[in-house]
């Protein structure tokens, strides 16, 4: 890719009004996704999607490598691991790319330093998944000035737009309908008092910001009284020490726990049962956790978890697009959301509402199990 047709295509899309899906920061997705974002609607779709093709023709016209440096968050869930994957399969040579990846290992710094790097490696393309929301705006110019696309995935940034595309989640839609979701089993269950603990993703990230938001405002809505929130740094053994703590402090007192992403819901598992609460289908907590891979919906299969709350990591084959769509001087949307699906162990809350749209709720069975494709 020539630097000059990078510089061509950035300054074309500074001067584009683009009008995307939503949001691209935690301050402007909740109105977006008040009439735009579309519910999982498909649930095949959001159940089966897998990475594009990867015998796809490659963005290379002249023949050459496509170089794209990736600056990911780390590897401190199973669902990074996916994402990671998933971006090395399209990412590759036979593609039509190389790419250069770095592991950042949860280090703002590291990432800050990895993205330079990229611009010194004169890459085509830099994608980013950002660890935290601020703190960009000085080398998202630098990458505009060295005439390099930007794209960002999964969680957003909110303190400059010098990027070309946003591709991820709506994390506030996720926290909605969690909430939606446990008034309407609650009501089903006849409980009728929601005493909560959340276990909080990493802080400062936008998912973080987004789910607790979502969550909060439907429980403030219902009245639940949330005991405690927490950080658990999405790991599972953040999510084990945090609900250690909760097991002790809040002992007999709580009959939900929120984990903001399956491996936090594993670590915390772990100590209920060091602690002798039961949880799940036939216990006296019920517990929900957000990703939605593999592992986590055959424990919602089992009854082990109420429900999951899908964050779908397969953003590479997007990201693809998105490239294709810059090397034919086309603008692609500011803002692009994934199809997502919430998934549930017992078939008594067949739909719920979030921002006045119906959206379904999958009982999980061995054939739902059998089709994730992560």
């Amino acid at each position: 890719m020539k630097k000059k047709l990078a510089l061509m295509l950035v300054a074309a899309m500074t001067m584009a009004t683009v009008v995307g899906c939503g949001g691209g920061s935690e301050d402007a997705a909740p109105a977006a996704a008040e009439t735009e974002t579309e519910a999982p609607a498909d649930t095949a779709a959001a159940e089966t999607e897998a990475p594009a093709d990867t015998e796809a023709e490659a963005p290379a016209a002249d023949g050459e490598l496509i170089r794209v440096g990736f600056a990911q968050v780390g590897h401190e869930s199973d669902w990074r691991t996916a994402a990671t994957q998933s971006a090395q399969t399209v990412f590759s040579a036979e593609n039509g790319y190389e790419l250069s990846f770095v592991d950042c290992d949860n280090d703002s710094a590291a990432q800050l330093d990895a993205v330079r790097n990229f611009i010194q490696q004169d890459m085509d393309y830099i994608i980013i998944d950002p660890i935290v929301s601020t703190g960009w705006d000085a080398v998202l110019t630098e990458c505009e000035d060295a005439g390099i696309p930007v794209v960002v995935i999964d969680r957003t940034i909110d303190d400059s737009d010098k990027y070309v595309s946003w591709v991820g989640s709506d994390f506030k839609v996720e926290g909605l309908a969690c909430g939606e979701w446990l008034a309407a089993y609650a009501k089903a269950k006849g409980i009728s008092e929601i005493n909560a603990l959340v276990i909080e993703g990493s802080t400062g990230a936008s998912a973080t910001i987004g789910r607790t938001d979502g969550f909060k405002e439907i429980a403030d809505r219902e009245g639940w009284t949330i005991l405690d929130s927490q950080d658990g740094d999405f790991t599972e053994a953040g999510g084990q020490e945090v609900m250690e703590s909760y097991c002790q402090s809040y002992a007999g007192q709580f009959n939900v726990v929120i984990c903001q992403n399956d491996n936090e819901a594993y670590g915390a598992m772990t100590a209920m049962d060091a602690a002798g609460v039961t949880y799940g289908v036939d216990g006296d907590v019920i517990i929900v956790s957000f990703d939605s891979n593999k592992p986590a919906v055959q424990l919602v299969l089992d009854g082990k978890l109420n429900a999951t709350f899908e964050c779908n990591p397969l953003a590479a084959p997007t990201v693809d697009e998105v490239i294709k769509q810059l090397a034919a001087g086309e603008t692609p949307e500011k803002e692009i959301y994934m199809a997502e699906a919430w998934l549930a162990s017992e078939d008594i809350v067949p739909s719920i509402t979030v921002n006045g749209e119906e959206q379904p709720i999958i009982h999980v069975t061995e054939d739902v199990l059998a089709n994730r494709a992560y």
